[in-house]
Order: structure tokens, then sequence, then C-alpha cells
């Protein structure tokens, strides 16, 4: 990474530290919550007080918190992916990031903090590092990549029992949604109580969510960001997921962002609308010379995700669950086709003014990790641009009638991301093991598990 190291003696991070301590004092805070996004994009960290924050500016936790599955395993070569003596990071909180905790009782702040070596070096491992390393190979070129998610998830009644399927919760009618209710303004209405505190919430810790409508599941919803920075959304994404759950479980129900939550319902996506800006007149070089018409930097892009997209699926579709949703999945893509305005297709250019020209990728499940989805789509975009790629011909039909020709599972995505070195150049080559090395083991320790379908149905037929 170009990044240099961190020190707590320059000017500029004492200036730093001092308008981060007077934020505190302002707002008398007791308590800090200093938040690690982990591989999954759950927060990991400490709770600390605020005056011991003060005198301590900065935490410390284990490298090992990035190898370490979604069930608290660990791999077989935990001790090859991180440092033999199981080291510190060093924690440093990123000003920007600080918001209040609405939901605590007491007046409590959460930071999002990033990760270094002792040597100051960015942690290879991080996931915002990952981000902030594609990032820096787009600002070499003069470019700064915006982007706008549309996160969408599922109000579920409470599952204490995991061997029994989720239900959708009731909503103020007392009864549950059993239609399809597609942009339904009523059937958004039902849950009105737990939006309106979600959008509280939200008002609180300045998330920019932009729109919410109901999806064609029952009781899925979809919120809208505004367009900005992809550091900053992948941000808010990864507190919007925290706040949702909070404003869900206020209320007795959850808040699940699982890819495909339910066998008769569909699943819920991450579409990610991505363009390209010049830093130096904040131009965007997607657009082409009139209305309608797009440039040759778009074309790159475009055939960049095209060729990229299958191998980095394993952070798009991060689980064994993800694959649920794009295998039989009703309106999750397929394959890599293209189209203008097109929703079948994995890859929508959406029609829009000149300034205004983008790509929206519909591959990301919303279980995937905002800063490794966003991190990878901008890598296969990026790749594209590098080689001078040229994307195939639009489609204006159902791209769905083409054929499945994405990776089924999460063993074939990481296969293909094993084997892609210009991916793994891009995201580093160490965060790259250390994520398949992870996830393989995930998948390892799902495929011990004996269903009840096997025991059901193979038991004493076979």
């Amino acid at each position: 990474m170009t990044s240099r190291p961190r020190s707590r003696n320059t000017a500029a991070d004492v200036q730093e530290e001092s308008s981060l301590l007077r934020w505190l004092k302002e707002r008398h805070i007791t308590e800090v919550e200093c938040l690690v996004p982990d591989i999954t994009g759950n927060a990991r960290g400490k709770i600390i007080p605020a005056d011991k924050f003060s005198h301590d500016y900065g935490t410390r936790l284990p490298e090992g918190i990035f190898a370490t599955t979604v069930t608290g395993d660990y791999p077989d070569d935990y001790y090859e992916l991180t440092s033999p003596a199981d080291a510190d990071m060093i924690l440093r909180p990123d000003p920007d990031t600080v918001r209040m905790v609405p939901w605590a009782t007491d007046p409590t702040a959460q930071i999002i903090h990033d990760c270094y070596t002792k040597g100051g070096q960015p942690h290879e491992l991080a996931p915002r590092n990952v981000l902030r390393r594609v990032l820096a190979a787009y600002e070499e070129l003069g470019l700064k990549p915006v982007v706008a998610p549309e996160l969408e998830f599922f109000l579920v009644q409470k599952n204490t029992d995991p061997d029994f399927p989720l239900l959708p919760p009731a909503g103020r009618s007392g009864r549950p949604e059993t239609a399809r209710q597609s942009y339904s303004i009523d059937a958004v209405n039902e849950f009105d109580p737990i939006l309106d505190l979600m959008y509280d919430y939200c008002d609180a810790m300045k998330l920019d969510v932009d729109t919410l409508i109901h999806e064609s599941g029952a009781a899925q919803l979809e919120v809208n960001f505004t367009h900005d920075d992809a550091m900053s959304l992948a941000d808010q994404v990864f507190l919007f997921k925290r706040t949702m759950r909070e404003a869900a479980l206020r209320h007795g129900i959850y808040a699940t962002f699982l890819a495909k939550p339910m066998e008769t319902e569909p699943g819920s996506a991450m579409h990610i609308h991505q363009s390209l800006v010049r830093v130096s007149d904040g131009h965007n070089v997607f657009a082409g010379n009139n209305e309608g018409e797009y440039s040759e930097t778009f074309d790159n892009y475009l055939a960049g995700l095209q060729k990229y997209v299958p191998a980095a699926m394993g952070f798009f579709a991060p689980n064994v669950n993800s694959y649920r949703r794009l295998v039989f999945g009703e309106v999750s893509p397929s394959n890599v086709e293209w189209g203008f305005d097109n929703r079948t297709c994995g890859l929508r250019v959406p029609m829009d003014s000149l300034e205004n020209n983008r790509v929206e990728s519909r591959f990301a499940g919303s279980d995937a990790n905002p800063y490794l989805a966003m991190a990878a789509t901008l890598a296969c975009g990026l790749l594209g641009i590098r080689e001078k790629l040229k994307p195939t011909p639009s489609i204006s039909g159902n791209a769905k009638e083409l054929g499945y020709e994405l990776p089924r599972s999460l063993g074939e995505s990481l296969d293909g991301l094993e084997v892609c070195e210009a991916l793994q150049e891009l995201l580093g080559h160490r965060f790259c093991r250390a994520y398949i090395s992870v996830k393989r083991k995930e998948y390892e320790t799902f495929f011990r598990v004996i269903s009840s379908w096997e025991r059901e149905f193979l038991l004493l037929n076979v």
C-alpha cells in the first residue's frame, strides 16, 4: 500500500486527537465503543471509559480477529496467516467516523478504528485497509470512485431454535404478510414503529439513508444510500446493519441480512451503483460527449467487471447460504451479461443524465462485507481499465435465459480467487490467502453438518 506509516508525534496527529477528544467532552460522553470491522463485516473491538480513551489514545487487538471464522474457529494454517506470536495490532480511531450510539442508556460514542502494525504500516488483513489499498490505486490515476449501495433485508419473527424455519413477523394489523407486496406503501406502513425508530437512529448517526421501499419478499425491505466516496458508504452500510438490528430488537423481532433466509422467499442483495470522477475537476469519466453516450473508460471498466467478477464472487457471495440466493433466486444474476436498464442482467446500466452515467453491479448479497464487496467490484473495474478490455454487446432481452455461468458454491468461488493473480495482486496476497483459508474452514464446517432433509429422506431410503 502507498499509505505512510502512522506516528503519534506529528502535528496533524496531535490536532486530530485534540479535536476528537473535544468532541467527546462537549457531548459528555462516558463510554467509547472502539469498532473494527472483521472479515464477516461484524463489529469487533473494545468498550472503554471516555476518560481512559483520553489518556490512552488508541488501543490494541490481536490480529487473529482477521483469521477467525464466523463460528469462532481457526483455519489449520492460522499461525502461518498471523504472526507466530499472535501479536497485537495498533488501533487508531478515524475521527471522521465518530458518532453517537443513539440506543445507549448513557452518552456513548462509537468510532471505527484502523489497524496498523507495530511498525506503523496499515495491517494487510484489515478489510478497511483492503478497500483503502484499491482506492489508493485509483488515486494514482487521478480518479475517485463514487458508489451508492442499495441494501435489502428481511424482518422476521424471533427465532431461538435454529431447527425451525424463519417466519415473517406480524405488523401493526396483527397479521403477517402472505402475498408479494413489491413497492407497497401500506406494507411498509405495517412496520412504521420500527422504521421510525430506525430513521431516528440514522439521523442521530448521520447515516445518509435516502429512500426506503418494500421489496418483493414478505416483510422484505430495501434502503438506498446517497452516493458518496466508497469508504464513507462502506462505513455507513457497516453501521446501518448494527442500527437496523437494534431497532428491530427494540420491537421484539429480528432484522436479518442473510442472503436467502427463507426457502419460499426471494433473496436479499446489496446492489452497488458505481462511477469514477476525475479528482482534478470532478468530471464523471464514464460520460461520453453527448447524452446517451459512454466513454472508452466506461467500456474498459464494464469489461473488467465482466472478466473478473466470477473470480471475485467469494467477496460478493461470502457464505454458504449466499449461493441459495444466486442459484435459486428469481431476480438474482445468473451470468455477467450487461444491459441498459435491464434488471435481469448482473450488470445494469441505468438510463440517466450524462453526468450520472454509472453501472449497477447486482452480484453482492446483503450478507457481504461492504468493505470487501466494494473493494472487489472496484478492483475488477480497475483491472479492466489497466488491460483496456472491451465489453460484450448489451442484452435487451432476459439475460437469465442465457444460463447460469457463475460459481455455484463457496468452494468454487474460492478456487477461482485462488488462481486469479491479478485480483490477488490488487487486493493483497496475504489478505487473499487469509480470506480463502478462513472461508474454506467455514465451508468445511458447514459440510460436516447433517441436515434434517438428509435424515428425513435418506435415513431409511438408501
